[in-house]
């Protein structure tokens, strides 16, 4: 395991001994901070000091410190030389990608004494874009959870501390002043766990609650491990002390999903009082986005598309499919024309920089498709599809719709989007005035299909499978004329897909 010296050293040493000492944490590889310890007192017997070191392995950081008599950890190390030591570690919540700052705890696959293997999940959480599992970088004992299912928690908190097997194993052996180091800091971090009990433990979270209502933590008998206070403790606490009612309809939180629930709450006798419900995950993300877009100036230009041609090609495909699995629609093909609609327009697959004032081209068509769940709108996007077939599409998409609908979607499904689809009129509507989903400068909602009466060129009436399509732009980077150009361009792609064959590749 690579150490290196990251801060301060407070040393009662002269210039030369800080070189050398900095070349030696520099490039020491040590297994343990006794180790590390040993090899500073070859140089410095008698040397206190103070360091701080941090350990980067995948996208974890912990820090580490210690203050200590470096000939007591010369001795401990010569009285067992192979005693590496164990350790209580922390087990923070990464960054879990660009931009995002906090995660919503959605569930924990274990809990306070389970044994974890290494790699093992440990649980999930949900960022504005994604639903994440995280996993165990040790193997050892579940020591403490820091927080419970809802929680918000900010990235570099403390989820939980998993006791190492090695700690579990040698505990009754000398530890060594590192150790002890160690410990004294463990120590700390129990006492502000129960800073607020006088020695009951409990988690932030739970003292937390308990101050919410107003009760003392110390006076809440704990079912947990070693009486540790937990939140249903607390709870149960509160509604006999009669603060609370157990099916207080103020203090119940609604699952804004649950449709059942809402319906069964809303016709019952206390429906009248004000519900909570907590906006999470892509809720979140929406507000933020939203809030965001709707301070950019929206061009918007609608148009009607003739889709009879579209309509007898995707009967053709129906016909000649032999895949049961695939199910083709007019979306695929729509995609496919928009990508190569946006090859004669570049500027509608771009991005804007308002602090470089630049507007970047972008290579990929990467088409993102709005979804919307049980867990809320999601944009996943198909990568490069101006390199793809319809078919390729059709099962992309599947791939995509099947993840969303499970809530499985990863990091990559829903960043890197060049402009998106939102085809409302599945569920209803002639046409939307959609907002941007930024760093985009376009979107395009669809409008349901509708048969109706028009002409053709000889004055004659028809029946027409018609839609509307609404193309919401950034009016900063793209003007008008530019808008109406590129839709008449893949208007006439949809309108008579047989063009298509001379664009594919």
């Amino acid at each position: 395991m690579a150490w290196r010296r990251l801060a301060r050293l407070n040393l009662s040493r002269s210039r030369s001994r800080i070189t050398s000492l900095h070349h030696l944490l520099s490039n020491t590889s040590c297994p343990d901070l006794s180790s590390l310890g040993a090899s500073l007192y070859s140089q410095f017997p008698k040397l206190t000091a103070t360091h701080y070191f941090r350990h980067d392995h995948y996208h974890d950081r912990r820090w580490y410190s210690f203050s200590t008599n470096l000939g007591q950890a010369q001795a401990a190390a010569e009285a067992d030389p192979t005693d590496t030591g164990g350790q209580l570690v922390e087990v923070p919540l990464a960054q879990t990608g660009e931009g995002i700052a906090e995660c919503e705890l959605l569930k924990w696959f274990v809990q306070e004494g389970d044994h974890v293997e290494e790699f093992q999940r440990l649980c999930e959480v949900q960022s504005d874009k994604a639903t994440i599992e995280i996993t165990s970088r040790f193997k050892g004992q579940i020591h403490q959870i820091n927080f419970t299912p809802g929680d918000i928690v900010k990235v570099g908190e403390t989820l939980l501390k998993i006791l190492t097997e090695h700690s579990q194993r040698d505990s009754s052996k000398r530890t060594s002043p590192f150790d002890s180091e160690t410990s004294s800091t463990d120590a700390q971090n129990q006492s502000q766990v129960s800073s607020f009990s006088g020695g009951v433990l409990s988690t932030p979270a739970v003292r937390h609650l308990a101050k919410q209502h107003n009760l003392d933590i110390n006076q809440i008998p704990g079912t947990g491990k070693d009486g540790r206070v937990l939140k249903e403790d607390v709870l149960n606490y509160a509604i006999n002390q009669g603060l609370i009612c157990k099916d207080s309809p103020s203090t119940d939180k609604v699952d804004l999903f649950n449709e059942g629930e809402l319906r069964g709450n809303f016709v019952s006798t206390s429906a009248y009082e004000d519900k909570t419900i907590p906006l999470r995950g892509f809720h979140r993300a929406m507000v933020k986005s939203m809030t965001l877009a709707s301070q950019v100036p929206h061009f918007h230009y609608l148009e009607e598309i003739n889709f009879n041609a579209l309509v007898e090609l995707k009967e053709a495909f129906k016909n000649e499919n032999k895949d049961q699995s695939i199910k083709h629609t007019f979306l695929p093909f729509l995609i496919k024309s928009l990508s190569m609609a946006l090859t004669k327009f570049p500027l509608m697959n771009s991005s804007s920089s308002e602090e470089t004032s630049e507007v970047i081209l972008k290579g990929c068509h990467n088409i993102g498709v709005a979804m919307a769940t049980e867990y809320g709108l999601v944009v996943p996007n198909i990568k490069m599809v101006q390199s793809l077939s319809v078919l390729e599409i059709t099962k992309e998409l599947s791939r995509l719709h099947e993840l969303a609908t499970h809530n499985k979607l990863n990091t990559d499904d829903i960043t890197g989007g060049t402009i998106t689809l939102s085809n409302i009129g599945a569920i209803g509507g002639k046409f939307g005035s959609p907002l941007l989903n930024l760093p985009e400068v376009a979107i395009i909602a669809l409008g349901r299909i509708q048969r109706l009466p028009r002409f053709d060129e000889d004055g004659n009436i028809y029946p027409a499978s018609v839609t509307n399509v609404t193309i919401g732009a950034d009016h900063r980077v793209v003007d008008g004329a530019t808008v109406a150009r590129f839709c008449n361009e893949w208007k006439n792609l949809i309108e008579k897909p047989q063009l298509l064959l001379f664009h594919m590749r």
